[in-house]
């Protein structure tokens, strides 16, 4: 077995049980793509199993901080099958869910989500790459099924020094297919969707915005970034009136329009725009108009905390600008799913936003992703998706 040896001082963060380890912190040691090392401090007491990457500024994720563990295909094995039991202690209304998510589940890089009979995954670190076939067959056996689609083709696959890939790893059948969720169903495409294809941590925003639209009786909703018109479907099935929603994507909003008369809404009661968010919010502030509800889901701003300051910009202008035509009394569903924009961070950011409209409301709850994406302690980053619920005064 090939060991790592830290700088002095660098093992903080791994007696804290944290699962990455930073090139910077490592004094000597390297290894092959994918394969396990034993980390040691730097007068050499162990700290943990890792996979290494040596592309990576992530040099290595932690798979076990047991020194007794041996890491094997049997630990990976039993490691799927107990990511799988949990979700059912989760409360999840759909025969859709995440499986694995990552870190969070102890199998780093790891990103498994089921539609129904079907799962997809995501292998996006060296490690999860090299016991592909062994994490493969431990999740089929896992949840009994027989079709696996493999959608590898994030763009944190070059990070790790790997290149793209997608398609069927295990059996076959159709990529499009329909899930259920709470009082709805949506269709989805496995191959081309976004993420493993389609966006399962807002299941419970979802319902919860179907909830303010029954309780508030929203007349004019305004759906930014809508995609495939989940939120719509959620306030409409909610009793909203009529949704506008907005996305720069044609195909996106042609499915969405598909998933309004897959749950039996009329069209009239939506419209839908193939257009740049922020020029369409500054156009119905231009003419006057304004909604009883709007919903801001915007794609990743900030993907490392690099980024922040300038995705900080480009959150607080969008939510100044939905203030701005935001009515009295009217609801803002407002979302960050950057990694790299922490929770407070995001507050202040809304917060400033309303100042400059001129606006102030009640921050009435926080949100985050439904509970099959969990975040754990000694993980905080497994926190990427935000949310507030702000009501205009």
């Amino acid at each position: 077995m090939k060991t790592i040896r830290l700088r002095p001082g660098k093992e903080r963060s791994l007696l804290r049980r944290h699962p990455w380890l930073f090139e910077s912190a490592i004094a000597k040691g390297a290894a092959d793509a994918g394969e396990t090392v034993r980390v040691e401090s730097h007068e050499g007491a162990f700290l943990a199993w890792a996979a290494y990457s040596p592309a990576s500024k992530i040099r290595a994720r932690v798979w076990s901080f047991d020194e007794t563990q041996r890491v094997d295909a049997s630990f990976l094995i039993a490691a799927c099958a107990r990511s799988v039991r949990a979700r059912a202690r989760f409360d999840i209304n759909s025969d859709s869910m995440r499986l694995v998510h990552g870190e969070s589940d102890g199998l780093p890089g790891l990103i498994v989500d089921r539609y129904g009979d079907t799962l997809v995954a995501q292998f996006l670190s060296a490690g999860a790459e090299r016991w592909k076939d062994v994490l493969a067959d431990a999740l089929l056996a896992a949840t009994g099924l027989s079709q696996l689609y493999e959608r590898s083709d994030a763009s944190g696959r070059a990070l790790e020094g790997l290149p793209e890939v997608s398609g069927w790893l295990r059996g076959d059948g159709p990529t499009e297919l329909l899930l259920r969720e709470h009082d709805w169903q949506l269709a989805v495409n496995i191959a081309t969707g976004h993420k493993t294809g389609f966006y399962l941590d807002q299941r419970d925003s979802r319902k919860k915005f179907a909830d303010y639209s029954r309780r508030l009786k929203f007349e004019r909703v305004l759906n930014c970034y809508c995609y495939t018109g989940g939120f719509t479907v959620a306030a409409l099935t909610g009793g909203a009136a009529h949704v506008t929603s907005i996305d720069s994507s044609g195909p996106a909003l042609e499915k969405a329009a598909a998933n309004l008369a897959l749950n039996g809404f009329e069209a009239s009661r939506a419209t839908f725009m193939d257009a740049d968010v922020n020029a369409s919010l500054r156009q119905f502030g231009a003419e006057g108009k304004t909604f009883d509800a709007i919903i801001l889901d915007p794609p990743k701003f900030a993907p490392t905390v690099a980024h922040a300051e300038r995705a900080a910009r480009a959150y607080k202008d969008i939510n100044r600008l939905a203030f701005k035509i935001l009515a009295p009394g009217g609801v803002l569903f407002t979302y960050s799913c950057s990694g790299g924009i922490s929770a407070d961070l995001f507050h202040k950011i809304v917060a400033s936003a309303g100042i400059d409209a001129q606006v102030d409301g009640y921050i009435v709850e926080r949100l985050g992703g439904a509970p099959d994406h969990p975040m754990t302690i000694n993980f905080p980053e497994g926190e990427y998706l935000k949310g507030l619920v702000v009501m205009r005064k």
